[in-house]
């Protein structure tokens, strides 16, 4: 039986794709991914066959991958983080459903959320809500309703995609949003490049936030009530006595 892995291939650095992740994309002929992706890749396994397609091309991507595994090939299809947070792994299974006699593997990886959470100390400790502020496929309306409600409930939130050159407001809107039931003052971290060349974390309160600029390679955490600031690390106390 031919078989695709689908492959999360970490925030971006090779040294923090998971070794499984590396096993799989050793094992296989052709590597299928976002053209991003799979520049990330390529040095490290060189003498693969790569194929790629832009942005906005995620279906014709996996039945690249699929049409491929029917010449009998070992395909991975790779995405940055997580193959299941915001990744490929839903889409291929969908898809895989037209070809049944191909195998399709999950090979998790180190999601932004949690590369991030790494550099800003320990944000993450206690429950915590994870919210895409891209409107491509979800209702801006949808998005306001889970702000709102995850700041009532008092998660911790770690944002994705907080901005892009069509969103560049979206990020002062969501903290708009959360103020309405989280203080100005709530202790909130960026960081830029994950894994990646200039990699840098940054930790500020959820009004300076507000007003901070960031892109799409930015990922965003906004503590709940008891997160504080520790020699200028990030830390929600899960309420440990000591």
């Amino acid at each position: 039986m031919s078989k695709i892995y689908v492959v999360g291939i970490g925030p971006g650095a090779y040294e923090q794709m998971t070794m499984r992740a590396a096993e799989a994309l050793n094992a296989c002929d052709v590597i299928v991914g976002y053209t991003v992706y799979v520049d990330l890749v390529k040095e490290h396994f060189a003498g693969k066959e790569f194929l790629t397609t832009p942005m906005k091309k995620e279906v014709d991507r996996c039945i690249l991958a699929f049409e491929e595994a029917k010449k009998g090939k070992t395909v991975a299809m790779i995405c940055s983080g997580d193959a299941g947070v915001y990744g490929m792994s839903g889409l291929m299974l969908e898809i895989g459903e037209r070809y049944p006699d191909i195998e399709v593997e999950m090979i998790s990886g180190v999601t932004a959320a949690l590369g991030g959470a790494s550099v800003l100390g320990a944000p993450l400790i206690h429950d915590f809500a994870l919210i895409s502020l891209s409107d491509l496929m979800t209702p801006w309306e949808k998005i306001e309703k889970r702000l709102l409600l995850a700041s009532e409930a008092d998660f911790v939130i770690c944002l994705y995609n907080p901005s892009s050159k069509k969103r560049h407001d979206y990020l002062q809107k969501a903290c708009d949003l959360m103020m309405q039931h989280k203080s100005p003052e709530t202790v909130c971290g960026i960081v830029t490049n994950i894994g990646r060349e200039k990699e840098e974390g940054k930790v500020m309160t959820l009004r300076k936030l507000r007003d901070t600029p960031v892109d799409m390679f930015t990922t965003v955490f906004v503590g709940n009530s008891q997160t504080r600031q520790i020699n200028g690390k990030m830390v929600t106390p899960r309420g440990y006595t000591y």
